[in-house]
């Protein structure tokens, strides 16, 4: 019988054909739960692009995950794993306290890499994948993982999605990829 990552691991073969990820664990700030792990996978969905996804923030509970426990996804332009990395570490000290929904947006606090003055992530559906690969992964007869898309932005788009929404903000002419771009006005 399969574990829960091992289980979670399966699913991510099966999306991206058996390619080869890194892994990068983080260690636990929660006493009673294990540590965050980031699993990075270089040139996916396409060539000088990087998808790193969490595992670890589902091992928390939040009273919003009803239908299931989230793990973050970020798909950018670039071959820095600080992107991944940047990701875990909200995963990491935030579950539990945050539910990560459509819409919110999350401070960084700093950029997150030196290649972007991004300092801000939205939540949304992870839009290098389809419905049924990123809602409702099984692990088990109660325990559902559904994946969720963080975009990096910069505060300025954190400030306009906080006032008119996250549909007007991703109806503006922007790439959710490029995180060299400039703030969308």
């Amino acid at each position: 019988m399969l574990s829960r990552i091992e289980l979670f691991l399966a699913h991510l073969d099966r999306l991206t054909g058996g390619l080869e990820p890194a892994f990068f664990p983080l260690p636990s700030t929660h006493p009673e739960l294990k540590g965050v792990t980031v699993i990075a996978y270089h040139n996916l969905p396409e060539p000088g692009m990087l998808t790193a996804i969490t595992y670890g923030l589902s091992s928390a509970r939040h009273p919003h995950w009803r239908l299931g426990r989230p793990e973050l996804c970020i798909s950018v332009y670039s071959t820095d794993v600080l992107w991944g990395l940047a990701v875990g570490h909200l995963a990491e000290t935030l579950r539990g306290d945050c539910p990560f929904s459509y819409g919110d947006t999350i401070e960084f606090g700093e950029p997150m890499s030196p290649e972007s003055a991004m300092t801000a992530f939205v939540v949304f559906a992870p839009a290098v994948l389809d419905r049924d690969d990123f809602l409702g992964i099984q692990l088990g007869e109660d325990d559902h993982i559904n994946l969720v898309g963080m975009y990096p932005i910069h505060d300025s788009e954190a400030t306009y999605i906080k006032k008119h929404g996250l549909k007007s903000f991703w109806d503006l002419d922007w790439d959710p990829y490029d995180v060299r771009r400039a703030p969308v006005r």
